[in-house]
């Protein structure tokens, strides 16, 4: 073989293609891989503030509805006021006189229930706790009816006597209700708005004054505290 010739095998080795190198796989963190081998979903950063803006909210919710819950369960719980009594400067001293037409034009006074407990009541139809007193100022003349021991005489306030007349007739009531047209009746007796009941002894004395609303049990209390206290100081 001559020097220039070139052997068939070396030139196979020397155009033989050389395979390229596969590509380089980027590696999953392990704590971002899903066990199944998918990709986990990119997380957005508006949908993280979303979300805590909305469990902040939550617990705000939270925090403001348990002291509100509280409070609705204490006075749905909590016993009924009682009547309220007020001091006055006539405790202690005869009732004022009361005396003048009742709404149905009939004459009546105080002094015909000498001898007898009297609760003196100033109220208008208008007034909404007068309304709301008037089933227990009811039950209490109910009660006292039959012994005939305690009774009711009311003051109209500022009112007319066919608004009485027809609210009577819805609700009930069966005492006195004098008509007080120049206030003169309420002068006396210092009121200065509605309602306002005063109960006075069978010696025709003041023992209590009551500010709003009466409650025919308190009623009862104010009668049979003045009843020991009197007996106590005979």
């Amino acid at each position: 073989m001559s020097p220039d010739s070139t052997d068939p095998t070396d030139l196979a080795e020397a155009e033989e293609p050389v395979a390229p190198d596969p590509p380089e796989v980027p590696e999953v963190p392990e704590s971002s891989a899903d066990p199944d081998g998918a990709e986990p979903p990119e997380v957005l950063p508006g949908y993280v503030a979303n979300l805590r803006r909305t469990r902040k909210a939550l617990w705000i919710a939270v925090a403001v509805a348990v002291p509100v819950t509280m409070l609705i369960l204490v006075l749905a719980t909590r016993p009924s006021a009682e009547s309220k009594t007020a001091d006055s400067p006539l405790l202690g001293k005869p009732a004022p006189a009361a005396e003048g037409t009742t709404v149905d034009g009939q004459h009546a006074a105080l002094a015909d229930f000498r001898g007898k407990w009297v609760v003196v009541n100033f109220f208008a139809t208008w007034c909404t706790p007068c309304r709301e007193e008037h089933a227990d100022l009811v039950r209490f003349q109910d009660v006292h009816r039959a012994a005939g021991d305690a009774t009711i005489m009311a003051v109209v306030y500022s009112d007319s006597s066919s608004a009485v007349r027809d609210f009577r007739a819805k609700e009930g009531g069966d005492w006195p209700m004098l008509v007080d047209p120049d206030g003169r009746i309420a002068l006396d007796y210092g009121v200065g708005g509605v309602p306002e009941s005063f109960v006075i002894n069978p010696d025709g004395v003041i023992v209590s004054k009551i500010l709003g609303g009466v409650r025919a049990a308190d009623l009862q209390r104010l009668i049979d505290q003045a009843q020991l206290q009197s007996q106590g100081g005979r």
